[in-house]
């Protein structure tokens, strides 16, 4: 019984072993049955013509059967290999990552392939980066894909993608530990039958996207879709073999790693949720509003490091995670980890925001030490202006045409009396001349493309088709001058977007351009950049909420209050800068700050809700009153 409980392990991986290559033959099957319905007319027409030459099959019927059938062969022949040759060239989908030469990090090189040889596996060919808190095997022995790198797969064996949060927030140990069970998935991944099922897939996945290509005719995308819908068929039949196959591998893969560091590895876990957690708090809460500036932070992974070390110092649930900083951390592993983060933090940009694929006038990098005066202090003051070119919008449209414009200039203390209105504002009913003026004159003075496009919105549309009036029922909201001024805002907003959504398309069209266009040899290099196999800026002209194709969107939509609440809080923010000595700055979880007097001011979000949501501006008053803030004087716009 002892030599039992002793080979549970091994028993569990020759189990997943074999449930894997099981799946694989009922996928190969799935092709195999679809070989022999492609052939079955010519194996018929086979038989006729043996009939006739042995006189079995003779006379006008069965001529005129054998001249029926040859055709019908010739017809499902020609397709059968249109679409054999369209799975075989297809170029599967491959993550955009950022490619690792072995030159940029020997010691990450040697740890994996140390750790492959502990299993008993081979080893994977290549190593790259992923902005995300995740690891897998991913095969790239397609032709397609081994003509952009040599490093991106050679030989049958997959390459590693590590997470790259993984390499600065975990220790050497812990990221050994998360990674065995990975690496040891390129065992059952060598099985011939195995990786012959999963190249079948892949094509089949790949072929169903070439409808979608650019820059094909219309007949060539007529056949294409046929050979789609065949695909499609295909895949739908082996899907469920697929996937527990999949299961089957990583189930081998996980017993078999437990042979190495399995008490670490329990540890590791729990960084791993901890990485997440800090990783999505740096996305959404710092790194978006940078990427919606035009900005984008250099070094998102050492600064995944300072919100989990935050996260710890405020979570007693996180205490004691960052004493292991002593430790060695694995970024160690690479020989350039500055320019590795740099190339990650674009990447990351790409696709959770979806800006250029590189660096532009428009687009260019910035520093944690200057995200306070870069980003936050900018941010504001664009909200700000925003909000007041909405306030002289609805003015202008009150005084009527050639009306001088409001004297009281951008100040906090006509936005809380708009707000505190007993009556929603009046109807916005001014053409483009009417709106124009008052923020023209700085959006000529401002850099930033956002704004720019907000002065577009004032300068080409007008805004006669929005009555806030329409929404309001009988039983009035709290604040209907809110109302009225969020949608407006909502409005504003919208133009806006359809701008950036002109862009897009701009934009794109040149990217297709440029894909289309011999890329020159660049020769080996010990690191390669952003989106080496897929083209990431190739994709056809779709958009997302943040920008040109972010294949993973951050935030929703957000309501026409929410954003209100937002612009409103900025205002707060460029008043208390501007006569109460206050700074903007940077909080590690939570993004975007307001100091005053070195201390983050964590009570102002209440008391800004109340002034928007009730109509009720005391407690802004108070706070206000309290921090010596003047709402009566200017505040400096973009």
């Amino acid at each position: 019984m002892s030599g039992v409980s002793g080979t549970g392990s091994a028993v569990g991986e020759e189990w997943g072993a074999r449930a894997a290559r099981s799946r694989a033959l009922a996928v190969l099957r799935v092709r195999g049955r679809a070989l022999g319905l492609a052939v079955l007319p010519a194996a018929v027409a086979v038989v006729l013509y043996a009939g006739e030459v042995t006189g079995h099959f003779s006379g006008t019927g069965w001529g005129t059967a054998r001249w029926v059938v040859t055709v019908l062969a010739v017809v499902v022949l020609l397709a059968a290999t249109a679409v054999a040759l369209v799975v075989a060239r297809a170029r599967p989908a491959a993550t955009p990552t950022v490619e690792l030469a072995e030159a940029a990090a020997p010691d990450l090189y040697r740890l994996v392939r140390d750790l492959a040889d502990r299993l008993g596996v081979p080893a994977p060919a290549a190593i790259a980066l992923t902005p995300d808190c995740d690891s897998w095997l991913e095969d790239r022995t397609h032709r397609a894909h081994r003509t952009h790198h040599a490093g991106g797969g050679t030989g049958g064996a997959p390459v590693l993608v590590i997470g790259s949060p993984f390499l600065w927030w975990m220790r050497v140990g812990e990221l050994r530990a998360v990674l065995a069970p990975v690496v040891a998935g390129t065992g059952p991944a060598a099985h011939p039958d195995i990786a012959a099922a999963r190249r079948f897939v892949r094509g089949l996945d790949a072929a169903i996207a070439v409808p979608r290509t650019p820059g094909l005719d219309p007949v060539r995308r007529l056949g294409a879709r046929g050979v789609g819908q065949v695909a499609r068929v295909l895949l739908r039949a082996c899907r469920g073999h697929a996937a527990e196959m999949e299961r089957g591998v990583a189930a081998a893969g996980s017993e078999r790693a437990q042979e190495v560091d399995y008490g670490v590895r329990i540890v590791a876990q729990e960084q791993v949720g901890l990485a997440y957690a800090g990783w999505d708090r740096l996305l959404t809460r710092v790194a978006l509003p940078a990427w919606r500036m035009g900005r984008w932070p250099v070094k998102l992974d050492a600064g995944v490091v300072s919100a989990l070390t935050e996260l710890s110092r405020r979570d007693r649930l996180a205490d004691g995670f960052s004493s292991r900083l002593g430790e060695r951390p694995a970024c160690d592993l690479l020989e350039e980890p500055g320019a590795v983060d740099e190339a990650a933090s674009l990447l990351a940009a790409r696709l959770f925001h979806g800006g250029p694929a590189e660096p532009g006038p428009d687009w260019s990098p910035v520093e944690w030490s200057q995200y306070p005066e870069e980003v936050v202090d900018r941010k504001w003051r664009t909200d700000a202006a925003r909000l007041h070119q909405v306030l002289d919008g609805i003015d202008a449209a009150a005084a009527g045409p050639g009306a001088p414009p409001p004297t009281d200039g951008p100040t906090l203390t006509r936005v809380i009396d708009r707000l505190t209105m007993t009556a929603p504002g009046p109807t916005v009913g001014a053409t483009a001349e009417a709106t124009e003026t008052p923020i023209e004159a700085a959006a000529d003075q401002d850099d930033h493309a956002d704004l720019a496009d907000s002065a577009d919105f004032a300068g080409s549309a007008d805004l006669a088709d929005f009555d806030p009036l329409d929404d309001l029922d009988d039983d009035s909201p709290p604040n209907p001058a809110a109302d009225a001024l969020a949608g407006a805002l909502s409005a504003l907003l919208a133009r806006e977007e359809a701008a950036r959504e002109a862009r897009v398309a701009a934009e794109s069209a040149r990217d297709r351009t440029a894909a289309a266009a011999p890329v020159p040899d660049r020769g080996a290099t010990a690191y390669e950049g952003v989106g080496a196999y897929e083209g990431v800026g190739a994709y056809e002209g779709v958009s997302g909420p943040d920008g040109p194709l972010p294949l993973f969107p951050l935030q929703p939509p957000r309501s026409g209050r929410d954003l209100l609440a937002d612009h409103v809080t900025a205002m707060v923010c460029c008043a208390a800068v501007d006569t109460a000595e206050a700074v903007p700055g940077l909080d590690w979880l939570d993004g975007p700050a307001l100091l005053l007097g070195g201390e983050r001011a964590t009570d102002l979000g209440p008391r800004v809700l109340s002034l928007v949501e009730d109509g009720d501006p005391e407690p802004l008053r108070d706070w206000l009153a309290r921090t010596g803030v003047r709402p009566e004087k200017p505040v400096r716009l973009v």
